[in-house]
């Protein structure tokens, strides 16, 4: 039987352009220049559909032809955190559509005596609770370093519903385990894959996203 995502999970529409992307970066033979271009076109693709679940409030213009267009326009602000250092992949997609956005850097690590994710470094904006936060990570496996980067910005007085979590690939577990944790927040995902394997790999999946992006893993 199929996996059925929850309410708090939009998955991207399975469009053919979209299909070809993920094949390609999905590829061990892809060189990395191509892994880097369609990951940046999946990643805005994410980016545009994050903000479409931002609240908005009605908004008249003139336009100049002299006649009033009545639109809308975003309520609050936002900005994006980057899951170090994948997630810093993100980044870019994020400023080529949100001009000036400022973006905080979040570093979770796993513990070696404890095997649990543990925060090594956060830095955010100053007024990061009045904001709406775009949390950036493009591989959802287990949901550990999800939830612990989620838990800290709701330590720093960001409201759990002013949450999305924008990721490529996903798997029923992490999200399972993120919606259970989380059932007010929303996350954006390109695809949802099988599962994950005996070493906790995502399946298929498409190996280790930030060395493929950043060159390091040959």
């Amino acid at each position: 039987m199929a996996f059925q995502p929850p309410k708090q999970v939009i998955v991207l529409p399975q469009t053919q352009q979209l299909k070809a992307c993920t094949t390609i970066i999905r590829d061990k033979n892809t060189q990395r220049a191509d892994f880097i271009f369609y990951s940046d076109r999946i990643i805005r693709i994410l980016v545009e559909e994050g903000l479409n679940h931002l609240p908005v409030v009605e908004k008249t213009v003139v336009t100049p032809t002299g006649k009033e267009f009545h639109g809308i326009d975003f309520q609050g602000r936002i900005c994006g955190v980057s899951i170090m250092r994948a997630g810093e992949s993100m980044e870019q997609g994020l400023r080529d559509v949100c001009r000036s956005v400022r973006i905080g850097k979040i570093l979770i690590q796993r513990d070696e005596e404890t095997a649990l994710p543990k925060l090594y470094y956060a830095k955010f904006p100053p007024d990061i609770a009045s904001r709406f936060c775009l949390l950036l990570d493009p591989m959802l496996a287990t949901g550990g370093s999800a939830i612990k980067a989620i838990e800290t910005l709701i330590d720093y007085g960001v409201a759990e519903e002013r949450i999305l979590f924008l990721n490529l690939i996903s798997c029923p577990e992490g999200i399972a385990a993120v919606v259970a944790k989380f059932p007010a927040m929303k996350i954006v995902t390109a695809e949802i894959d099988a599962g994950l394997d005996e070493k906790l790999y995502i399946n298929p999946g498409l190996g280790d996203f930030g060395c493929r992006y950043f060159g390091t893993d040959k």
